[in-house]
């Protein structure tokens, strides 16, 4: 199957509505039916405004999470909206894969 891969990227002190950002987009991909979703705690990385973002020893509110999501095209752009209708502010990159299952039906 065609689709997108898509990558969020963001910190975990980051909230909307009580959940991490990253947590709410992995949720609204799921509620919309994408094919799959992971979330990655970092170790460390920087934004657009070139500030550090670590998982300190005491604190790891400032964590670095990523998010993937790979689906079709239109719950891709449905995904999209919603993040933008919400307004959360968070980049991403978007790239055109081909997506599938192999061997056992079975998870």
């Amino acid at each position: 199957m065609k689709g997108y891969r898509i990558l969020f990227f963001t910190q975990e002190n980051r909230k909307v509505h009580g959940d991490t950002v990253g947590q709410w987009i992995l949720e609204r991909a799921r509620k919309l039916g994408a094919a799959g979703g992971t979330m990655t705690a970092g170790g460390e990385g920087f934004g657009h405004s070139g500030t550090m973002h670590s998982a300190g020893f005491f604190e790891m509110a400032d964590r670095p999470m990523t998010v993937s999501v790979v689906t079709d095209e239109p719950t891709c752009e449905a995904l999209m909206a919603a993040i933008e209708e919400e307004g959360i502010d968070v980049f991403y990159c978007r790239n055109e894969v081909e997506f599938g299952r192999l061997g056992s039906d079975k998870e």
